[in-house]
């Protein structure tokens, strides 16, 4: 039980930090961004004020009670798949995701007058990209280093123990 329970400590500690840091710089958008104010970073990055009520750029809008549905099934799921990981890029992806779909999730259930419609706020935008936010981010990170470490996994030898982080070092003979 203890190891179980020492399982799920990494990725939901680094979906909770993920949560933490996106809510906290969606929090300094809102203020910072109020009345249509835009931030010029560097080059084309600039800080913009965006909400949106879709999925992924701005893609089926107005559906968002089922993609916060969809989200929460996500989060369910993947939680539940903690027992079965696969090594520390497995914890890392699955934390990135998970911290990523609350993150989002959580402005969809708390950030208009109807439970479930609210819209992500976004604020980090490229100009020739869609504006997307740290959850966003924590997302794509997290599906590549789940998509890379599935790769990884397929090409090991399966008579290979399963990958668990650094090699301990050797105790010294006595």
């Amino acid at each position: 039980m203890a190891r179980a329970a020492s399982g799920w400590a990494a990725p939901v500690g680094l979906a909770a930090a993920v949560v933490a840091v996106d809510q906290l710089t969606k929090h300094w958008a809102l203020n910072a961004l109020a009345d249509d104010r835009i931030i010029d970073v560097v080059w084309t990055l600039r800080w913009n004020l965006a909400f949106n009520r879709g999925m992924a750029f701005s893609q089926a809008e107005g559906f968002g009670p089922l993609i916060a549905i969809v989200a929460t099934g996500v989060i369910v799921w993947l939680l539940l798949s903690l027992r079965s990981m696969g090594g520390w890029l497995n914890t890392v992806g699955m934390g990135l995701v998970i911290g990523g779909a609350a993150g989002n999730l959580v402005d969809r259930a708390f950030r208009n007058d109807a439970w479930l419609r609210g819209g992500v706020v976004d604020f980090i935008d490229f100009q020739w990209f869609p504006i997307f936010n740290i959850a966003d981010i924590a997302i794509n990170v997290g599906a590549a280093a789940l998509i890379l470490n599935a790769l990884l996994m397929s090409r090991r030898d399966p008579g290979d123990p399963e990958p668990t982080g650094p090699e301990p070092e050797p105790e010294p003979a006595s």
